[in-house]
């Protein structure tokens, strides 16, 4: 496979609403190129907002989304699916179809009317078996597999659809310690490829232990954005999640890591 091709996304000052009311306010935040960023915070504080806002599900009532320098909401939709894939949280697919016919699906951005299935489209398809390592489940259909199983599927069709960039919702959401662990390693070695990756990740240990890059929401705004060893306090957790906790380096990765972590006593109280 080609080296891939590198593409930059942004917000600027992004003003996300639902009819009248604000989810996020004022977000202005850039993905760092072939790195893993994690968008880390509270439950309803603005996270998946922010990525629908970015791959353009999610349309600013201000502020501007920009994809190469450009209005991602001017530009042509096969030419974004080209530049920018998105896994949501809940991924469907009709009965008994298979992984291969769930990668095929990802060559569609680059398929045209009358066009068939060419050498460049195979290659797309081995590379992304390769990549998510679902060689043996090719030929299985989605609802016999595991819920880790069924992820990688998912991310090799957005593998095959040779995105520079990466948006996951949420990507290891009901999945087991090991399944996790499995999806979170994935999307590690397609960074190292060169994809740039944004992920939602409500369990803050993992998004420090697999992110190069973390952006700290809480009530519709960013209040920390840096490296994971950089940003991560106890006076960050505690703001953000209202527990108190200890940090230490993990000695394998040098990312930071919790422990003695614990509710606030007054937490929660009436």
């Amino acid at each position: 496979m080609s080296t891939i091709q590198r593409a930059t996304l942004a917000a600027e000052a992004i003003t996300l609403a639902h009819r009248n009311f604000t989810v996020a306010d004022n977000l202005s935040v850039a993905l760092p190129a072939a790195k893993v960023t994690a968008i880390v915070g509270p439950n309803g504080c603005g996270k998946s907002t922010l990525l629908n806002g970015l791959a353009r599900i999610h349309t600013p009532a201000r502020g501007t989304v920009l994809l190469d320098g450009k209005d991602i909401h001017r530009l042509p939709s096969r030419e974004v699916a080209r530049k920018l894939a998105l896994l949501p949280q809940d991924n469907t697919a009709p009965e008994g179809l298979t992984v291969a016919d769930l990668i095929r699906f990802g060559r569609q951005p680059h398929q045209g009317w009358m066009k068939q299935w060419s050498k460049d489209d195979q290659q797309a398809f081995d590379h992304a078996v390769t990549a998510a390592d679902v060689a043996s489940l090719v030929n299985r259909a989605l609802d016999t597999l595991s819920g880790g199983q069924r992820q990688r599927a998912w991310i090799a069709m957005a593998v095959a659809q040779q995105t520079p960039l990466l948006l996951l919702d949420e990507p290891t959401s009901a999945l087991d310690l090991g399944h996790q662990i499995e999806v979170f390693e994935l999307i590690r070695s397609l960074s190292h490829q060169g994809k740039t990756i944004a992920m939602v990740v409500h369990d803050l240990a993992s998004a420090c232990r697999y992110a190069d890059h973390m952006v700290a929401m809480k009530g519709g705004k960013i209040i920390r954005e840096g490296a994971p060893a950089d940003i991560v306090s106890p006076e960050l957790v505690q703001e953000l999640y209202e527990v108190s906790c200890e940090l230490i380096e993990d000695p394998a990765t040098g990312a930071p890591l919790l422990v003695n972590v614990r509710r606030n006593a007054h937490s929660g109280a009436a």
